[in-house]
């Protein structure tokens, strides 16, 4: 194939030599010279040597293709950013144990590849087993109240009608992480009878670790005695129930389960399969019923065991409390008595004191006058993202453009925070440098760990897959069309941006840790990401099917349909990336010099991406006033319905919604006010004293363009993308709902513009006051109605939508009413 591909000399050279035989002028004309036995050699050897040199020219490009997809799947050289051992129980006590698990309402378990899990689900009689935390399942209201990231947290549930408080304390000893306990209060809200509730607490392993069932009377589990390579030994304790108060023991039924478990993300499918209508409650004096307990299972049938579980089943009426302690083996000798009870009690007490108190120190929101409820909502904010930190285990899936099999990536852990615990319960790469401009400013330890994990996933190329899909539990929950990750997709560099706020406090060793990697990923950015001319940068990865989509998303830019060039050219200049690349190159100069390596390169590319006149050149769009992306592009694009030619002997095809376009496209400035045009005012590009402030500030402030009572909309009310949808099932999405990040960067610059000498100060300041203002009284008031922070917002009435609960970057309103920048 490649020989006929190149012309080389197959079967297209004997037609030729057949008209030759049969035509007599022909063969006169060919008759070869004297000497031709010798030509008729050299032309085998030439034919012979050009068959050699395609072969090893296939061989060559094989070898390459073989090797960057090799280079894929290899770990960076340099030294891991997280030193070996550095997270384990004696290295790391603090964080050894958390709530790593927040796709499940309630659950904890150790930063280890293959720990042992602990959780909670719960089950009303007549109702729906909850377990892992979906956007739609119908409970109410949900999140971490108060959350220190380290050794406390108090959480609320509502769940039609049942209000749960989920509380733990760790407290420190030993040599494996320590003790913990849970308190878990269950009551119904409202008048009538109280609903039977089953509470269900169990201990999983996942192919490491042994667990024993200690049963009491034969029935009730009391307790498990486990062992595991990290935890040593350990007894988690189910204490019986008692009424709200501490009232007495509590009349309850108990089951218990043991299983064999195929893999973690399949214990809600075996608690399920194992339930039977067949357990009596039979409290004295009143009347029976029937409910649904466990009952003993081998496991899932066709799917070979890899772990254990065991689980303790709990029926009773609500109000009523439960207590579970984990205690290690080798505490034992320095523990005063088990944590529970009043001991418990007292410990919460002491702890939510510490929280609200180290709250107010960090943020002073008491000290600025912040209302008493406004106070409780940003403590929960930042409670819900510290609750939401996860740890990761496993591999992505990838796919090299050099390769047409997906390839499984290298094996990695991750600890990060997560958007979302309903709709996205793993690592997001831009994300993630806005979750940590909070997270740094609560705990600079764990932000900088964070941010370590992150630049170990780093490959020998310099790149980060955008999206960590790690483990069997993260995979299950992600759509198949966005488990694979592209080796050509970048993502915004956000973790410079932290990076920049946690460098003057930061220790140098660990600055040059992560020094070798930061410079391999910028490098990576610059490389791939290269733009069609000098200082130009163009986002890889668009969508590659133009006819389907309205406009073709452009993902690794993090704005996913926000409007680029219609027709996804190598043309294109897209303005965002070039600011991050000026961000990123400003960043690394400071890091450079803090560590006395050569900034030099970095300075000069941070002062020509700065470069007001270059920038001007090449995104400043006269005609539109603003600056914008540039590319092939069409500004009279529609969807129309479209019915596909039929097949014969099948039934007639569903009309189908495509692009039409009315006038062919042509290299311009894309037609597109939003988010992007702002970029060089976001990242603080411009000077002070920029002829193009104005423009932009009075597109921010314009009513018919950006500005709303509740934020800043990601695309102008006037633009002719405003609100449309990009195909039939794919809903406007950064067109023109309001977002918390963006919204934060614009406080954030104009907060910075406001403070330096210049023309356009005063209103910059003016602005700074009235969008603050508007976001924090919106995104607060969403929350007193919901119970919950909001994906974006609506920018007609500021209406919460997409995902809830998104303690990920929307948390970002806490440093915005602390006017922390």
């Amino acid at each position: 194939g490649e020989r006929r591909r190149r012309g080389g000399d197959g079967p297209r050279e004997r037609p030729r030599e057949r008209l030759r035989d049969r035509d007599p002028k022909l063969r006169q004309q060919q008759k070869p010279p004297r000497g031709s036995g010798r030509g008729r050699t050299a032309l085998a050897l030439t034919a012979a040597a050009a068959a050699l040199a395609l072969g090893l020219a296939a061989a060559v490009a094989r070898w390459n293709r073989w090797s960057e997809a090799s280079r894929l799947v290899t770990p960076h050289p340099a030294p891991p950013a997280v030193p070996p051992g550095s997270t384990g129980p004696l290295a790391s006590p603090t964080y050894f144990w958390g709530t790593y698990r927040p796709h499940v309402y309630f659950g904890m378990k150790t930063r280890s590849p293959r720990a042992v899990v602990t959780g909670l689900m719960w089950l009303q009689h007549g109702g729906n087993l909850r377990h892992t935390s979906e956007q739609n399942d119908g409970v109410s209201r949900y999140g971490w109240l108060m959350h220190d990231g380290e050794n406390f947290g108090v959480q609320e549930i509502r769940d039609e009608g049942l209000v749960l408080r989920t509380e733990f304390v760790k407290q420190p000893g030993g040599d494996h992480g320590g003790d913990w306990s849970w308190r878990v209060t269950v009551k119904t809200e409202g008048k009538g009878p109280a609903p039977l509730l089953s509470l269900f607490f169990y201990v999983a392993t996942d192919g490491q670790g042994t667990l024993r069932p200690v049963l009491e009377n034969g029935t009730r589990l009391a307790a498990v005695a486990g062992t595991a390579e990290e935890l040593g030994d350990f007894t988690l304790t189910f204490l019986p129930p008692t009424g709200e108060g501490g009232e007495g023991p509590k009349y309850a039924s108990y089951n218990f389960l043991a299983a064999g478990v195929p893999g973690l993300h399949r214990l809600t499918d075996l608690v399920r399969q194992s339930l039977r209508e067949s357990s009596v409650f039979s409290p004295p004096g009143r009347p029976r019923r029937r409910f649904f307990g466990v009952s003993s299972t081998g496991g899932l049938p066709g799917e070979p065991p890899r772990g254990q579980l065991l689980l303790h089943q709990v029926t009773l009426e609500p109000p009523a409390v439960l207590e579970v302690t984990l205690e290690s083996g080798s505490a034992a000798g320095a523990r005063r008595g088990r944590l529970a009870g009043p001991a418990l009690s007292a410990a919460l007490a002491r702890h939510a004191a510490t929280f609200e108190q180290r709250f107010e120190d960090t943020f002073g929101l008491g000290a600025r006058g912040v209302s008493l409820p406004q106070r409780r909502f940003a403590q929960a904010a930042l409670s819900e993202m510290l609750g939401g930190i996860g740890f990761f285990h496993g591999h992505s899936l990838l796919r090299s453009e050099h390769r047409e099999e997906p390839v499984p990536g290298i094996e990695s852990v991750l600890f990060t925070a997560v958007p979302s615990r309903s709709c996205f319960p793993r690592g997001f790469l831009w994300d993630e440098g806005f979750h940590l401009l909070l997270l740094g400013r609560w705990d600079p330890a764990l932000a900088r760990d964070i941010l370590a994990h992150w630049l170990d996933l780093l490959n020998a190329e310099g790149w980060i897959p955008r999206e960590q899909i790690l483990g069997e539990e993260a995979r299950s929950r992600v759509p198949p069309e966005f488990v694979l990750q592209h080796s050509e997709t970048a993502n915004p560099p956000t973790l410079l941006l932290a990076l920049e706020r946690l460098l003057p406090d930061a220790p140098l060793p660990y600055l040059r840790r992560l020094f070798p990697r930061l410079r391999t990923w910028f490098e990576w950015l610059n490389r791939t990401q290269a733009g069609p001319e000098p200082f130009t940068f163009r986002w890889r990865g668009r969508d590659t099917d133009p006819e389907r989509f309205l406009n073709p998303k452009t993902l690794s830019s993090g704005l996913d349909d926000y409007p680029r060039a219609s027709h996804p050219s190598t043309q294109e200049r897209h303005l965002d990336l070039r600011c991050w690349m000026a961000l990123g190159a400003r960043v690394l100069a400071a890091l450079a010099e803090r560590l006395g390596e050569p900034a030099a390169p970095y300075r000069d590319m941070a002062a020509a991406l700065s470069d007001n006149d270059l920038l001007d050149r090449l995104h400043w769009a006269p005609e539109l006033g603003t600056f914008a992306d540039f590319g092939n592009h069409s500004a009279a694009v529609a969807l129309r319905w479209h019915r596909p030619a039929p097949v014969p002997g099948r039934p007639p095809p569903s009309p189908q919604l495509r692009r039409e376009v009315r006038e062919a496209p042509r290299p311009q400035f894309v037609g597109a006010l939003g988010y992007v045009s702002l970029f060089p005012l976001l990242l603080q590009l411009l000077r002070a004293d920029s002829p193009r402030l104005p423009a932009l500030l009075g597109s921010m402030r314009n009513e018919r363009q950006l500005w709303t009572p509740f934020g800043l909309r990601s695309l102008a009310r006037d633009s002719p993308m405003y609100l449309r949808r990009n195909t039939e099932h794919d809903p406007p999405y950064w067109r023109g709902s309001i977002w918390v990040n963006i919204n934060f960067l614009a406080l954030r610059a104009l907060h910075g513009y406001a403070r330096a000498a210049g023309p356009h100060q005063e209103r910059a300041a003016q602005l700074y006051r009235e969008l603050r203002h508007n976001l924090v009284a919106n995104v607060f008031r969403q929350y007193e109605a919901t119970g919950f922070l909001w994906e974006h917002y609506r920018d007609s009435d500021g209406a919460g939508q997409g995902c809830h609960p998104f303690a990920g970057w929307s948390a970002l309103v806490v440093l915005a009413m602390a006017e922390d920048y």
